[in-house]
């Protein structure tokens, strides 16, 4: 297939992921409504498919009123936040050992400063949870505020672009919580001590996500497994995090369309890197529990496409062969670059339990991180001809691989 065709496919499928379904968070209808896009564009090249069904929930919520006295001042519900109305003396907090040593019962804390400089990771959270984080979530819950004020100010390695970033995005996490700017909190600051009023509704609503894994059938019993996650943050209609990534799955799919070779090739659709519990991978990798040393290699696209600036890759656990492989796929490519290793995408889950892994990305991260989990992350900043690119690159790859029995090693 021409790049220019596949180019033009991209493009559509861009359109309908980020234009026709532009919230596609976790729960939501349009999340459901893209993975059944996927499932049906998948099939309709020839392609088998999985289901992989998970509970979940969707959120609501309207806006926060914060006062103190006849002051009032702006702030967001934190995502999938229990509902909250009352009032409470405001204790202010800045570091871990204030907490310890603050009584919080039936109060209103705010924490900003040191103790809020970083994005809380859920509770429940297996991949990736430090320790401090784990203390700080210990502390609030053995003391029991009645609600938190949460002022960040920016944490580009874990909550993107978004400022200010919720603090605590964790629906395991039941103390009601709002955010705020952390230079809009000095003045809150000042009030320690007074009476402050906190009202506001949500819900979390029952219900349910799937993965899609859309198959390739080989000859043998060994898998190539090429990922992306198919969600995005709530209000982010998600073109770079991560539409363009699924795009070139189902442009894969029509390069796959009709071939046949010695590796099962999965265009496996993830769902749930965006929120809180990762339920699709959680869901993945209890799936396959016991298949993963059928796994060769597990490609994972997040970030990629972003106009005018090279694709990245790096390698996790990869051999000699697989190093070399790539290296003669992009030889002379100058639409890719070698990247830094980042631990914050799916292929963590294959590289954690042994699985060579590759990840391709945006080459300039800071752009990425710039407009992820924000409304400016919009088809605007995507370039389609890289996406195609890329494309052609895998389907490459893919061949090399199986030209060199990758499912003998």
């Amino acid at each position: 297939m021409d790049k220019g065709r596949l180019t033009r496919s991209i493009q559509t499928y861009l359109e309908e992921l980020c234009v026709k379904l532009p919230h596609r968070h976790v729960g939501s209808s349009e999340n459901k409504q893209a993975t059944t896009f996927f499932r049906k564009t998948a099939e309709a090249n020839g392609l088998e498919t999985e289901l992989q069904q998970f509970d979940c929930f969707d959120w609501y919520e309207q806006q926060a009123l914060l006062t103190v006295g006849d002051v009032r001042f702006r702030c967001r519900v934190s995502p999938y936040s229990l509902p909250f109305t009352g009032n409470g003396e405001l204790v202010l907090v800045r570091t871990i050992d204030e907490l310890a040593d603050s009584i919080l019962d039936g109060h209103v804390v705010l924490l900003k400063g040191e103790i809020a400089s970083q994005q809380i990771m859920p509770k429940n959270f297996v991949f990736f949870n430090p320790d401090e984080h784990k203390r700080i979530v210990s502390l609030l819950e053995e003391k029991q505020p009645a609600a938190i004020i949460a002022a960040p100010g920016r944490d580009l390695g874990l909550a993107g672009g978004t400022y200010p970033f919720p603090l605590f995005e964790d629906g395991d996490f039941d103390i009601p919580s709002v955010y705020m700017k952390d230079v809009e909190s000095e003045q809150l600051a000042t009030y320690a001590g007074a009476t402050v009023s906190l009202s506001f509704r949500s819900e979390r609503i029952p219900s349910h996500g799937e993965n899609v894994i859309a198959k390739r059938l080989g000859s043998d019993s060994n898998r190539i497994v090429i990922a992306a996650h198919i969600d995005s943050k709530k209000d982010s209609p998600g073109a770079i995090d991560n539409a363009t990534g699924v795009a070139v799955l189902l442009a894969l799919g029509e390069c796959l369309s009709g071939t046949e070779g010695p590796c099962q090739i999965e265009l496996t659709a993830l769902n749930g890197e965006d929120y809180y519990a990762v339920p699709g991978q959680m869901l993945y990798l209890a799936k396959n529990n016991d298949r993963m040393e059928s796994i060769r290699l597990a490609i994972n696209l997040d970030g990629a496409g972003y106009s005018g600036v090279p694709t990245a890759w790096s390698t996790y656990g990869a051999d000699e062969m697989i190093e070399a492989a790539v290296g003669d796929t992009v030889d002379g490519e100058t639409n890719f670059i070698v990247g830094e290793p980042w631990p914050q995408g799916d292929h963590m889950l294959f590289a954690m339990n042994g699985r060579p892994a590759i990840a391709l990305t945006t080459g300039d991260f800071s752009k990425v991180m710039d407009v992820t989990h924000t409304s400016e992350d919009t088809i605007d900043i995507v370039d389609p001809a890289i996406l195609a690119g890329i494309t052609i690159a895998l389907k490459n790859l893919i061949l090399r691989l199986e030209d060199k029995r990758i499912h003998d090693v």
